[in-house]
């Protein structure tokens, strides 16, 4: 329950750190404890299976589709819808957002997708699959980030925005291990296994997911900017609960709230002072990372360790097809890490920094292209070697991509907000929605220069006598 009336507090400008904010928790009462802890559970779970099939599909990559076609076109039709997703929903819809009806709909969407990606064997039904489950993902994503911003204090949307990145960065891990592990069923069976796993969202939604007006007590919020004022009010909830939990004779409500809606000129206003500061250096980052994974990692491919001497090595890598999905699960144990270190009290990076990962990434990339089309370490009689060094850049590169794009989404959730009202409700809402745009954006342009940056780069290969990558 809130409560009746609260004193206004005099407005403070330090910015919390996770670490204070685990260190706030741990003086919390037990049930205030458990509240956080359902709540980061929900939001891990979010991420977790939101993103899980998107990299099921990109480790699957080899297997459906032909030989002769780049892996790149599965990069394109994964991410294409889901930057459609994230344009139309935050940039053309008004008014409230209506979570329990997003939610049934990705739901839906994500397990039609994986039914027909199992269900055919050609090209273009699987492509029109993939779609589908890319549109469920990318609305999905849009759809959680925006109910962060529901929760007050800030600490508790940091806390949300925390675990949902983390859940995203297990995703990888998930995704890929589950992929290593069923892809020796077949396409039909091991994608159709997959398509159970939407299903676990709703039933954390409703089940676990603690209401926005529990934590109304909770008095830490350094970064909202309280009028100046020391009367008392009744204050104004942060969500009406039938926007998350539905009940019958709430569904249809008549306050003037609800008439409350940005326009276009409002959400350009908002957006400007984000482009450069956030949308860029985002944007940057996953476009070298997704040219890698698709355009370059596809041809980092070496003899097979023999037995006698490489016995670890032989029992990860059986084929030459191993190379792909090892240099994925590497690459997703990188950014799971990463992408879970705000939830795990590490400092975020300042807002200068935030360039810092693409300029990384940017020489990884470089590295990577040059072993891949000269051999700087391929030619090595020793391949344990070249795989050591591409083992430590494959995980430099999901390091740098998993940081950006938690402490970008961190750092949107806690910007200061002048009021408590609808429309600031639904400006937070915006803001941290039109931020998704830039890293799609970002995989989609990567996804057209990875299709002749495969091609390219294989050639080079065979140029000088490297036939291994046609072979596949």
């Amino acid at each position: 329950m809130l409560p009746a009336h609260i004193e206004l507090q005099q407005p403070t400008m330090t910015t919390a750190t996770p670490d204070d904010e685990a260190a706030a928790l741990l003086e919390q009462p037990k049930d205030t404890r458990s509240l956080f802890v359902k709540l980061g559970a929900s939001f891990f779970v979010f991420g977790l299976i939101n993103n899980v099939l998107y990299v099921i599909i990109l480790s699957a990559a080899l297997d459906l589709v032909p030989p002769s076609t780049p892996k790149g076109i599965i990069a394109f039709c994964n991410i294409a819808p889901a930057l459609v997703a994230k344009v139309g929903w935050p940039y053309l819809l008004k008014g409230r957002i209506r979570y329990m009806k997003r939610l049934i709909g990705c739901c839906v969407l994500a397990v039609l997708g994986m039914v027909v990606v199992a269900a055919f064997d050609t090209l273009l039904p699987r492509l029109l699959g993939i779609c589908l489950a890319s549109f469920a993902s990318g609305l999905g994503e849009l759809t959680f980030l925006q109910l962060s911003t529901t929760y007050h204090p800030h600490s508790v949307c940091g806390h949300a925005v925390g675990y949902f990145a983390s859940g995203t960065g297990a995703a990888g891990i998930v995704g890929a291990g589950l992929w290593w592990l069923l892809r020796s069923l077949g396409v039909r069976l091991g994608v159709g296994l997959s398509a159970v796993l939407p299903f676990v969202t709703p039933v954390v939604y409703l089940v676990v997911l603690p209401r926005q007006e529990v934590f109304a007590g909770i008095n830490d919020d350094s970064t909202w900017e309280e009028p100046a004022t020391t009367a008392e009010y009744a204050p104004v909830p942060t969500a009406d609960p039938s926007d998350v939990f539905p009940a019958p004779a709430e569904r249809e409500s008549s306050s003037a709230s609800e008439k409350v809606s940005l326009s276009l000129e409002d959400k350009w206003r908002l957006v400007r002072p984000l482009l450069f500061k956030y949308m860029l250096p985002l944007f940057c980052v996953y476009t070298l990372e997704y040219t890698i994974n698709q355009g370059i990692a596809p041809t980092l491919v070496y003899p097979v360790p023999e037995p006698a001497t490489h016995p670890i090595l032989r029992h990860v890598i059986v084929s030459m097809r191993d190379f792909y999905p090892l240099w994925q699960l590497v690459y997703q144990t990188s950014v799971f890490l990463s992408r879970s270190s705000i939830s795990l009290g590490i400092p975020p990076l300042p807002a200068r920094l935030l360039p810092l990962p693409a300029i990384v990434q940017a020489f990884i990339l470089a590295i990577l292209a040059l072993e891949s089309g000269l051999g700087l370490f391929a030619d090595n009689s020793d391949v344990s070697i070249p795989l050591f060094l591409i083992f430590v850049l494959i995980s430099a590169e999901g390091i740098c991509g998993g940081l950006a794009y938690v402490n970008v989404f961190y750092r949107v959730g806690q910007e200061p907000q002048a009021e408590r009202s609808e429309r600031a409700r639904q400006e937070r809402e915006f803001k941290i929605g039109s931020i998704g745009f830039a890293d799609s954006l970002g995989i989609l342009t990567a996804s057209l220069l990875a299709v002749p940056t495969e091609v390219g780069l294989c050639n080079a290969q065979a140029a000088r006598g490297r036939m291994l990558c046609k072979e596949l």
